[in-house]
């Protein structure tokens, strides 16, 4: 019998008081009692229409039917099928915009919690299955990999698969990619990145660190050394700021840096981990993302009293995910909406003291389809604060831009593509992820791995 219930089975999660002051994961998961009622609320719809909203194909439907029957590891395989990353993905894909927005149940209540049965059944699984690596026979081609994070894990592992010889090649010394540096151990537990890290080292995939390519290789060069094809799957690594006075004032982070020296670096074990990163009793983190909910709820598990977010629209523009919100909330995070900053003011010796601000009022919608926020006449004002983090998105590096002859790219920076394979201007050259679309969500990117893989596979083969 299907279970009618309107709201989705709850998360037990830590409290927000507690966690607001440790870096262990919120959410605590499902207990295979809950996750077989959940996965009852689901009704086996004849057209399955959550699949569409999966940018990697996930039998929705299936797995979860196999939830439900009480075969964790059947469910967990099935997902393996098409997703690579589904312990990652159950954490942090944005399910309330893709899968769980095209759900039945959600025309009268709450969607079937698809990303919580998805984690349910990977952390299941890393505690009672066994993985089963089977390498595949070599074909005798290579291909290169730049960049270890959703994307190029994704391409190196469904090429792997394939018999390919493939090498990622990784900028920083720790593979991952954001999924390292940029979400924090509340959110996703490293542990669970390194073991999927691993499991592609033991499919025969050589990870190859501090391998800056431009620098150490140009893609020129990579395909000169005997690889046949490419994919860039490096990122957007490159911060944007704010252009107004006091940037460089001491206290100022992007969150690239803010959150690589808490997360990739363990400035959060300091001095365990000999990385610090300054955090003042008063915190400011501009912008309405998750990242910005990432870095304010960061600050505040390193010892700021009060954190602000400070965001030039309205709640209902915020690009934040609802529980990202939600959570922020709960552990105290204040939220200065309609306000936009002048200027950060700083100190006679050069450290912030404070944030000149306007409020703000919201106009006709811009080209975003947001609705355009107009200052506020002699509504200036200062926020008192001694660190400031900037989190307002993020565009790819111009590096492999400007090293490789006749990579076509948009103005902003970010790779041309054909949508349907991943090609780029470049004979056997493929990109995929935020060096293409810029800072979008983990899912996104690893469907465009998956849909480089195959273009590579389809290519290498009309070549044999």
């Amino acid at each position: 019998m299907p279970n009618m219930s309107l709201k989705k089975v709850a998360m037990p999660e830590q409290d927000p008081n507690t966690r607001n002051q440790n870096f262990l994961e919120v959410a605590l998961g499902y207990t295979e009692e809950m996750a077989k009622e959940e996965a009852q609320r689901c009704l086996q719809c004849k057209h399955k229409p959550c699949i569409k909203g999966c940018p990697v194909n996930v039998q929705i439907p299936e797995f979860i039917k196999l939830v439900a029957e009480g075969d964790f590891e059947g469910a967990y395989q099935k997902v393996k099928e098409t997703n690579a990353l589904p312990a990652i993905c159950g954490r942090v894909c944005p399910q309330e915009t893709q899968c769980e927005q095209l759900c039945v149940r959600a025309k009268k209540g709450e969607p079937v919690g698809i990303g919580r049965l998805e984690r349910f059944v990977a952390d299941w699984h890393m505690k009672n299955g066994k993985d089963e690596i089977i390498k595949a026979e070599p074909i005798g081609k290579k291909v290169a990999v730049i960049g270890a994070g959703p994307a190029g894990l994704t391409c190196a592992g469904d090429l792997a698969k394939l018999g390919y010889d493939v090498t990622i090649f990784e900028a920083f010394h720790t593979p991952g990619g954001v999924l390292m540096y940029g979400i924090p151990e509340f959110r996703l537990p490293k542990e669970i990145v390194q073991k999927e890290i691993d499991t592609l080292k033991e499919m025969g995939v050589d990870i190859q660190t501090n391998m800056v390519i431009g620098k150490v290789y140009s893609i020129e060069e990579l395909m000169a050394e005997g690889f046949e094809a490419v994919f860039i799957g490096s990122g957007a690594g490159l911060p944007s700021f704010l252009n107004i006075p006091g940037e460089n004032l001491n206290g100022v982070y992007s969150a690239n840096e803010f959150l690589t020296r808490i997360n990739l670096m363990k400035a959060y074990k300091f001095p365990e981990c000999d990385t610090p990163v300054r955090v003042g009793k008063k915190v400011a983190v501009i912008g309405g993302g998750n990242v910005a909910m990432d870095a304010a709820r960061s600050a505040k598990r390193l010892g700021a009293e009060e954190v602000y977010i400070i965001y030039r629209r309205s709640e209902a523009e915020m690009p934040a995910r609802l529980e990202e919100i939600h959570h922020a909330k709960e552990e105290g995070i204040q939220f200065k909406l309609l306000t936009n900053p002048k200027q950060i003011l700083g100190t006679d010796d050069g450290w912030v003291r404070a944030i000149e601000c306007v409020e703000m009022e919201l106009g006709e919608p811009d080209a975003s389809g947001r609705r355009r926020p107009i200052p506020k006449e002699g509504s200036e004002h200062e926020v008192e604060v001694q660190t400031v983090v900037i989190a307002i998105g993020q565009s790819p590096n111009p590096l492999i831009k400007s090293t490789t002859k006749g990579l076509e790219t948009h103005k902003w920076g970010g790779i041309i593509t054909d949508e349907e394979t991943g090609a780029t201007s470049i004979k056997g050259v493929y990109a995929g992820g935020d060096a293409v679309t810029g800072a979008a969500t983990v899912i996104l990117a690893m469907g465009a791995g998956k849909t480089a893989a195959k273009s590579i596979h389809e290519y290498l083969q009309s070549k044999a």
